[in-house]
């Protein structure tokens, strides 16, 4: 049986924050870790984590937008320019409840979509130049809400969040590895024994093993929010059938979109590299767009198509 649309939103939104908790106690726990393998204290390590997501989280918080924005390619978009884009974007404003957020174009065939911004106040939404030009205005409205929603449940923000913690663990694992290799160039710690040794051998495999399951978690969060957005977005415009035919052509696209990168695919409305991803692992960063079209067909009350 199928959920209600506010049944969707409320059971996304819970393992959201689940998993975000979750992810948050694991870069803690993982400093603690590594403080105690290095010789420091594991209160000395769990400090360490956090001075390091802090400094992050600060980067991110002022410049995050700029960084991703710059990395895409895009350029702002004025109404001159595309008024009818333009008007889309204000008009999904309105339907949320938001700022009109800045209107931005990624000059590429690809068709893609993506909303940054740590607050509505400062958002942006940029759009390929394929999308463009290949979607009906109604498809364009559902894709924008679905940008919109994004913006509206602080989807961005929590994005952030999660590659600032991917980041932190990273740091943290490759600073360990490095500092086992100093050691053994430099004869090692003496004493210890046993124990000390369990310990140390812990910490390597959290340290080589922690920066995948980070990345797990974080591509956990974005399959989530992914299902919230296409929720959401399908309650602001009460056309849910626009947003799945959108995405049904997004899944049949077939040029990559070159400028997206590691670290930026899972604010994409599709995966940027996997142009026909309908599978889900773990390190799958969105979900089977299958599976979202299903969705968002049951909330318009048709039957999803079958498989060609």
């Amino acid at each position: 049986m199928d959920l209600g649309l506010f049944d969707h939103i409320d059971r996304n939104r819970r393992r959201s924050v689940v998993l975000i908790v979750g992810a948050v106690v694991f870069l803690v726990a993982l400093g603690g870790i590594l403080g105690k393998a290095s010789g420091v204290t594991p209160w000395g390590g769990m400090a360490a984590a956090a001075v390091i997501g802090l400094v992050l989280a600060l980067i991110a918080w002022f410049q995050g937008s700029s960084i991703v924005l710059a990395t895409a390619g895009a350029r702002e978009v004025s109404r001159d320019e595309d008024r009818e884009l333009v008007n889309v974007v204000e008009e999904m404003a309105i339907a949320s409840g938001l700022p009109k957020p800045k209107v931005y174009m990624i000059e590429t065939g690809a068709m893609n979509a993506f909303a940054a911004g740590i607050k509505p106040e400062v958002a942006v939404v940029a759009v390929t130049r394929g999308l463009r030009e290949r979607l009906t205005r109604e498809e364009l409205q559902g894709v924008v809400a679905h940008e919109m929603a994004h913006i509206g449940n602080y989807d961005t923000r929590v994005m952030i969040l999660m590659a600032v913690i991917v980041g932190s663990v990273a740091i943290l694992s490759d600073w360990y590895l490095r500092s086992m290799r100093f050691r053994r160039l430099g004869g090692g710690r003496k004493g210890g024994g046993k124990g000390e040794g369990i310990v140390i051998l812990i910490a390597i495999l959290c340290a080589i093993l922690a920066p995948l399951f980070a990345m797990m978690i974080q591509f956990a969060v974005s399959r989530q929010r992914e299902y919230l957005a296409d929720a959401t977005g399908a309650a602001m415009t009460r056309n849910p059938g626009a947003l799945a035919d959108a995405l049904e052509k997004l899944g049949g696209a077939g040029v990559r979109l070159e400028t997206a990168n590691r670290g930026t695919q899972h604010l994409f409305i599709v995966n940027p590299f996997h142009l026909h991803q309908n599978w889900n692992t773990p390190f799958a960063s969105h979900p089977p767009i299958e599976e979202r079209i299903r969705r968002l067909r049951a909330l318009a009350g048709t039957r999803a198509p079958r498989p060609a």
